[in-house]
């Protein structure tokens, strides 16, 4: 049996499972901290101004007390005891504000009602239990301080049960008693405030308005907030306060004042129950709802900290795009002033030209004739890797002279080339995949860089053929924008990771001293190449050797080429990791050409479907204009980076017009191939060599044609 049949690919799919589950919690924490930090009423209670018809309010609220049970078709109202006023706190717990506000009740020993919102006590449920604990009333005063008469039935819903479960979970109490927002006096109702009072009450809800508004929300002065609370008669009073939303200083200094005064008339000062004489409403929280509570709040705590999180890695993210766009242009820039130096004397020996094949029929033929159309002398070596096409009959009856055939069982194609090499005359050797086509010019640019002896290895400019199509023209950005302009940013920094296997050039006695190609990677241009470093050898880039392959058609066939590419490339990263601790060539190769690979092939892919999420989060939450044209400047970024590179390889530049299009599809494609191939490697599974299907899309091109004639 051979080994292609041996080796076998294991599917994994629980870490698409996984990989869901975390954008769905991720999806649903941002979903939280928007709601709860950005559709948060804002407002203060007494800056809206009901407006409506109130036609459909009994009578007997609108005229009665403050606390009003709505239930059923006879709603009730209470009013205060006479000479009682229940001072009302809303909008808290503030850490700074409602510290002061208890210790001045405290020391004047009154007792108050303090309606309080969600998200507050879960930012200080501390300041919630101390109101409990020092024998004050808490009620409940929404989740987001939302209008709950304008708001739909389902987030009245959310709004009272998430408060009821937080104040359960922070301070283990439960409390039917509700404050809704924007809310004023009985005789203020609309009919759109009583379906929303109707609306609680179904929910468990006792309604708790207003006799007397302080007004210090306006913040008029302590004077005039002394005058709008004090009572005009004997009769009780619910008096608004509040002890968050701004800036309380006039509410402590009237209060400081106020309590004395009220006391030397006689008044008395209880929570709402005692003032309107019913039994003590709130009660002790059941377990359950203590720990469901207590999950709520550890859940909106955790979307915090994700957004905190992913806030400074968006930032790093950001910063580290940017570094890697003005470090590849001025990189290129740099390169392409000096391509032209001479490497020394003019090369001119002969060169062996391997092709490893398997089952290549549709674009063998093509590959062959452009090779020994090339201005520089050749041998071709073509290894049949055991195809069953015919891929070495077809070559063989081509009678080319120069041409040579081997023929093997299936092995994999770093055994392929590791024969060729064993086969080949020449001291120099071109490796070339069966799908390629060279210029007939490719070789001879290819191997001039030898003529510096320390040059072991030559990459050159691959370029796609099959550009027609969205698919086409995206990979071709792609060679052009990301893999071109890379390679000369590692060419100057002397730390190329890949001699891609379509182009590339060797010299044979450095392989012979790394043992030739290894079988233990997928990607064995890249285990290769980065052998060759850390044996000290410079692998440097020829843009002006190029050669054209055939890119896949197809998405399926993408993922697969990707997918090997990718997962092959982390085995490699992985067996040459000693690079980073190393000196000379290798430790370049470890520190500069490792670090870039891991930062921006394998850790920002990573990423990219956090940013997505963030950026929808944006547009939903923030200001989407601003989210926009965040996004417009990377875009404009990426198109400056796109039309450079394509101007320095002498390009049309009108496949860029699909760039933005290729951030909705492309680039989730790509990312997930990252994804697909960590997990892969993480859980140790083994991937065959797979060969891509061929099209036959590629021609010779009309000078070679007519030199192989």
């Amino acid at each position: 049996m051979t080994r292609a049949r041996r080796a076998r690919q294991v599917p994994l799919r629980t870490h698409w499972i996984v990989l869901t589950l975390l954008l769905v919690c991720l999806s649903g924490s941002l979903l939280l901290h928007g709601y709860t930090h950005h559709m948060f009423g804002t407002e203060p209670d007494g800056a809206v101004i009901a407006t409506g018809p109130h036609n459909a309010v009994p009578a007997a609220v609108s005229g009665g007390g403050p606390l009003i049970d709505a239930t059923g078709s006879s709603p009730r109202s209470a009013r205060p005891k006479p000479k009682t006023i229940a001072i009302t706190f809303d909008d808290g717990p503030d850490p700074e504000w409602t510290p002061k506000v208890l210790d001045l009740l405290k020391a004047q020993g009154v007792k108050a009602t303090f309606f309080v919102v969600g998200t507050e006590v879960v930012a200080h449920p501390e300041l919630a239990r101390r109101i409990v604990a020092e024998g004050h009333q808490i009620g409940v005063h929404t989740f987001t301080h939302a209008n709950l008469s304008s708001a739909a039935g389902w987030r009245r819903s959310l709004e009272l049960r998430q408060s009821q479960l937080i104040l359960a979970g922070a301070t283990g109490v439960s409390t039917p008693l509700l404050r809704p927002p924007y809310s004023s006096e009985p005789d203020a109702l609309t009919n759109a405030d009583w379906n929303a009072i109707k609306h609680a009450r179904d929910d468990g809800y006792l309604t708790v308005l207003t006799t007397q508004d302080s007004e210090d929300w306006r913040r008029p002065g302590t004077t005039q907030v002394i005058a709008n609370s004090m009572p005009k008669s004997t009769a009780g009073q619910v008096l608004l306060m509040h002890d968050a939303g701004g800036d309380r200083t006039q509410t402590l200094e009237a209060l400081q004042r106020l309590i004395p005064a009220l006391k030397a008339r006689n008044f008395h000062f209880a929570t709402v129950s005692d003032t309107v004489g019913i039994a003590q409403p709130v009660h002790q929280a059941s377990v359950v709802e203590r720990g469901r509570g207590l999950a709520v709040i550890w859940a909106m705590r955790l979307s915090d900290g994700t957004l905190g999180i992913l806030t400074w890695l968006l930032y790093a993210a950001g910063a580290l795009s940017v570094l890697r766009a003005i470090t590849t242009i001025v990189a290129a820039k740099r390169h392409a002033r000096e391509r032209y130096w001479s490497w020394g004397e003019p090369v001119t020996e002969p060169v062996s030209v391997i092709v490893p094949a398997y089952n290549e029929t549709a674009g063998i033929e093509a590959a062959v004739r452009s090779l020994v159309a090339s201005d520089h002398p050749v041998e071709v070596i073509v290894v049949d890797d055991g195809s069953s096409d015919g891929t070495a009959d077809l070559v063989e009856s081509l009678g080319i002279p120069g041409v040579r055939v081997i023929r093997q069982a299936n092995a994999g194609k770093p055994a392929a080339l590791n024969t060729g090499l064993q086969a080949a005359s020449y001291e120099l050797v071109v490796m070339v995949d069966g799908d390629t086509v060279f210029e007939p010019d490719a070789v001879r640019m290819l191997v001039q860089p030898f003529a510096d002896p320390s040059v072991g290895a030559v990459s050159g400019n691959a370029k796609v053929a099959n550009r027609k199509g969205l698919l086409g023209r995206w990979q071709h950005i792609e060679y052009v924008v990301g893999f071109n302009l890379d390679r000369r940013l590692f060419d100057l920094a002397e730390c190329m990771p890949t001699v891609p296997g379509a182009v590339g050039g060797f010299r044979r006695s450095a392989l012979e001293r790394i043992g030739g190609l290894s079988d233990v990677t997928l990607a064995e241009d890249t285990d290769l190449t980065m052998a060759l470093c850390r044996d000290g050898w410079r692998v440097v880039y020829e843009e002006r050797a190029r050669a054209w392959t055939e890119a896949p058609a197809s998405l399926g066939a993408l993922w697969r080429q990707r997918y090997r590419w990718c997962y092959g490339t982390l085995q490699a990263m992985w067996k040459h990791r000693g690079a980073w601790v190393q000196g000379g060539q290798s430790g370049k190769l470890g520190r500069r050409g490792l670090t870039y690979l891991l930062l921006f092939q394998v850790l920002l892919p990573l990423l990219a479907p956090a940013v997505d999420v963030f950026a929808l989060y944006g547009f939903a939450f923030l200001n989407p204009v601003r989210v926009g044209l965040v996004w417009a400047a990377f875009l404009a970024l990426q198109l400056g980076m796109g039309f450079y590179a394509f101007r320095l390889d002498g390009e049309k530049a009108g496949p860029l017009w699909s760039l933005p299009l290729q951030q909705f599809v492309y680039r989730q494609l790509m990312y997930l191939v990252v994804i697909q191939s960590v997990f892969t490697a993480l859980a140790g599974s083994r991937l065959r060599w797979q060969r891509m299907e061929r099209y036959g899309t590629l021609n010779v091109p009309p000078a070679a044609a007519d030199v192989a004639r």
